[in-house]
């Protein structure tokens, strides 16, 4: 008795540690807010916040609550929830999630989430669903154990039977008997798959990967297409300079000319447009005469000169004649999925500046990381031919599937299917949704505080496409576990039962021990657990460092 108290204290010490990502996100929220209560901070239970309320959040203190900023701005910490490294800046009107820290200015934010509608409270919910619900596998090893057990009780009624018929006296053949049933091990085969669920799904809330089921965290493993949405999922979905030509004057005069044109102006290009000047250290010079050409661009006079910003039309009507040699390398730009807009200085052509949808920093990292798994990455756009090989090319993707509308998706993934494919869908969750809800693994990526994502079965705290490997890296750990874990399971119980039974006694005169059998049911149940726990080991890739955002820098050309 003492034998089998000891290995299942050892064995509920290691399944305690697989419970450790749900007491340290429990842990995050702090026990008490500051409420701004008739004009005076008032400290009270955070349990007693209700919504509508107005909380004081000073540097360096926990947000109690999701809610909305007031006042003020700050940099936050939302690693511990999110996943996200980096500080996110705040200012009035952004929404904050409950747990994450305050960490540069003081911030009024009024509680628009609070107790179990919370983002920490959902991710907590959604773990803790994951690991009580049971995979494929585990219904099977539940079945196995239920009839291990009945084979422990015939089979120490058999070894009883047959060594009291051999003439082995009562007590010896009883002895056996007692053995064989001590020995049985169904805890290990009940243990196998739960406790491998357990560490992997909180392995993956850890890094913002969170599992709906047990399910999804199998199927993840069984992958081998994942199919990822262009606008949003791969790219930043907004715009940034690639290219910049000058002809016939310098680079720095004429970013400053366009800067100052750009700056008037309220559409998209033109804010990308005078960033990469900033960037540049291009300094926007004074204007007069602004006129904004809807559909065509953008004129004015900058220090004297008219400057045109547009597209052909533009130029046309403005009479500009332009060098072939811009025009031609205008074309490139065009035919290789840019969007190349025109300058025009004192009616002169000069130069030429392209603009893209950015791929985001990680895009890159994540399909060469799906190409390790042995995964084939096929892109979705509604963009056209052009637009979407470009970024198919920068990021090294397989497939490519260009102008898809929002409706078609579900089809194409259905096509996929068909091929005898295991695929994924990475999306918005959103927009996305037929197509999430079509694929054998759904996953909506940049989730943030809206957890609860039905269509999906996998949820990404963050806009990070890395995320994705990370997911199927742990869905196949996980798996490789639970499988290491029932042929432990099964193994044993096997190899033991004859053991026990007696059957080694004739030939080598070994004997096995009821006290010595305990010992060996319970360190199976413990191996079974240990090997579960050593999960946490699995081999993840690293956050993105913070210079990473300025790993690619668009390329600007003198002509």
């Amino acid at each position: 008795t003492t034998f089998v108290l000891l290995g299942h204290w050892f064995e509920i010490r290691a399944r305690g540690g697989a419970n450790e990502a749900i007491r340290t996100l429990l842990e995050l929220a702090p026990p008490m807010a500051v409420v701004v209560r008739d004009g005076e901070p008032v400290e009270v239970p955070t349990a007693e916040v209700v919504v509508g309320d107005l909380l004081l959040i000073r540097p360096g203190a926990k947000i109690p609550v999701d809610g909305s900023v007031e006042e003020g701005a700050s940099e936050v910490d939302e690693s511990m929830v999110t996943g996200e490294s980096l500080p996110v800046s705040k200012a009035q009107g952004d929404s904050v999630i409950g747990a994450s820290i305050n960490t540069t200015g003081t911030l009024r934010v009024r509680a628009t989430k609070v107790g179990s509608d919370t983002a920490l409270a959902q991710i907590v919910a959604m773990v803790q669903q994951a690991q009580n619900s049971k995979a494929p596998g585990q219904r099977l090893a539940d079945r196995a154990a239920f009839w291990l057990v009945l084979v422990a009780l015939i089979g120490g009624t058999v070894t009883f039977l047959v060594w009291w018929a051999v003439g082995a006296g009562v007590q010896a053949a009883l002895l056996f008997a007692i053995t064989v049933v001590v020995i049985t091990c169904p805890d290990a085969l009940g243990l196998a798959t739960p406790t491998a669920i357990m560490v992997g799904t909180g392995l993956g809330a850890q890094r913002g990967v969170l599992f709906k089921n047990a399910t999804a965290l199998e199927t993840s493993a069984r992958i081998d297409t994942v199919v990822m949405d262009k606008t949003g999922t791969l790219t930043k979905g907004e715009p940034e300079v690639t290219d910049f030509v000058a002809e016939g004057i310098g680079e720095q005069e004429l970013l400053a000319l366009v800067a100052a044109v750009e700056k008037e102006s309220e559409h998209p290009l033109a804010a990308a447009i005078v960033r990469f000047a900033t960037e540049k250290g291009a300094a926007a010079a004074s204007l007069t005469d602004f006129r904004n050409v809807p559909g065509h661009g953008a004129t004015a006079t900058v220090a004297g000169r008219r400057v045109a910003v547009g597209n052909r039309k533009l130029m046309v009507e403005e009479a500009v004649d332009f060098p072939t040699a811009l025009m031609s390398r205008r074309d490139e730009l065009a035919a290789s999925g840019r969007t190349a807009v025109l300058i025009s200085v004192d009616g002169r052509g000069v130069g030429v500046v392209a603009l893209a949808d950015a791929a985001r920093e990680t895009s890159a990292d994540a399909v060469r990381e799906l190409h390790d798994l042995g995964v084939t990455v096929v892109m979705l756009s509604g963009d056209n031919q052009a637009t979407a090989t470009r970024i198919a090319d920068q990021l090294g993707i397989d497939t490519v599937i260009a102008e898809v509308l929002p409706g078609d998706k579900a089809a194409k993934i259905a096509d996929l299917q068909n091929q005898g494919r295991k695929a994924a869908m990475v999306g918005d969750g959103v927009n996305d949704a037929p197509a999430l809800a079509q694929a054998d693994l759904g996953v909506a990526i940049g989730a943030g505080t809206d957890v609860a994502i039905e269509t999906a079965d996998l949820v990404l705290m963050r806009s990070d496409p890395l995320d994705v490997p990370i997911a199927l890296r742990i869905g196949r750990g996980t798996l490789r576990k639970m499988r290491q874990n029932l042929w432990w399971a099964v193994g044993y119980n096997v190899i033991a039962l004859p053991i026990a039974a007696g059957v080694l006694k004739p030939v080598f005169g070994f004997v096995l021990r009821p006290e010595i059998a305990a010992m060996s049911m319970s360190g199976s149940s413990l191996i079974v657990a240990v090997n579960a726990l050593m999960l946490k080991r699995l081999k993840l890739p690293a956050p993105p460092a913070p210079s990473a955002s300025s790993a690619q820098q668009p390329a600007a050309t003198a002509v």
